[in-house]
């Protein structure tokens, strides 16, 4: 074991602080990474505040890493010293069930979160990138392109993942219409990748301050939902809507807006749950309302690739370390555009 300094929550209750842990010594398939930047994630607050009353504590959090290589295990090939590396939101799984071997590592029923998961190397709770460095299995580690900002990738691990994985599953392209709710962390890169695929982009959002971002990012129209009027136009148009709203609201005012057979996709996580959808609008347009979580390890990577050559990444502020509680607020008051990332070289 060794020692590494980061920042964690002893309760749900009190604030980030300075925490000094152990981390395993690098194994055979291990590799060890220098964090220097990590992105802040919504889930960090919840977590960190016991929101979804599943935390352990004291919480390290963090899964949005970027770092260097400083040691490999004996039995690693795919990385050497001195690489480029990332970390998403899990560090193991069973590696032998349907979802492992379909590269859905995400949907395995014993996949390991990258804080607040189990180790089973150490039978502790996994600590996340709000720290200096980490030990993770080679199968759970990602190449990063020297091509982009290192600091911009970090969100691309979640932000990212969580909005190209249900675009790609859902085929969308050049010729569909794509609707994206909310323009925060996960909604902007929703633009920027529904942009980039060759859809006609719609961006809903309640600020008409964001307007002018929104087409900045790639959306071709902004729609204010509060707006009956504007909203109304849209009726039976999209193909395709991607939700990516925290809080619990309306969801029929965008399920009337999708074609016969149009799929809304939810990946904002309320801390209560949406008011129940009228089944009508499901039924009598063969409608889906579905969910989608993160993407596996391959498709993490493909997705980091495909950013290296499109020169894609989340639009950032960086903070640092000592900046964290206060980031936590501004959050709650989506006061960031569009993504906390920690320096740290600062902690």
């Amino acid at each position: 074991m060794y020692q590494v300094k980061g920042y964690a929550a002893q309760n749900a209750k009190t604030a980030l602080a300075p925490y000094s842990f152990e981390r395993r010594e690098v194994g055979p398939t291990d590799i060890k990474i220098e964090i220097f930047y990590c992105g802040v994630c919504h889930s960090d607050l919840h977590q960190a505040r016991d929101e979804w009353a599943a935390s352990t504590f004291p919480i390290v959090p963090g899964h949005e890493i970027v770092g260097r290589v400083t040691q490999v295990g004996s039995d690693v090939k795919s990385f050497k010293v001195n690489d480029l590396a990332g970390v998403g939101c899990m560090v193991d799984s069973c590696g032998v069930c349907p979802d492992c071997n379909d590269h859905q590592e995400q949907f395995c029923n014993d996949f390991v979160l990258t804080y607040n998961g189990h180790d089973k190397h150490t039978g502790k709770p996994t600590y996340g990138g709000f720290s200096n460095s980490i030990v993770v299995d080679q199968r759970f580690v990602l190449h990063i392109s020297d091509k982009l900002d290192l600091a911009a990738v970090a969100p691309l691990l979640c932000a990212g993942i969580t909005t190209y994985s249900p675009l790609r599953h859902w085929k969308i392209g050049k010729g569909d219409k794509v609707g994206v709710v909310g323009l925060g962390g996960l909604g902007h890169m929703a633009v920027k990748f529904a942009h980039a695929f060759g859809a006609h982009v719609v961006l809903f959002t309640t600020s008409a301050g964001k307007a002018e971002d929104a087409k900045r990012l790639g959306a071709d129209e902004v729609v204010i939902s509060k707006n009956p009027d504007e909203m109304n136009a849209h009726t039976l148009s999209f193909d395709f809507i991607l939700n990516t709203v925290a809080a619990p609201h309306n969801l029929d005012q965008f399920m009337t807006l999708l074609k016969r057979d149009g799929t809304m996709c939810l990946v904002g996580v309320p801390d209560s749950p949406h008011p129940s959808p009228n089944i009508a609008n499901l039924i009598f347009k063969r409608r889906s309302l579905a969910g989608s979580l993160i993407g596996g390890i391959k498709e993490t990577q493909e997705m980091l690739d495909f950013c290296a050559e499109h020169n894609i990444t989340s639009d950032i502020e960086i903070i640092p370390m000592s900046g964290i509680n206060n980031a936590f607020e501004r959050m709650l008051k989506s006061d960031v555009r569009y993504r906390f990332v920690i320096d740290m070289a600062t902690i």
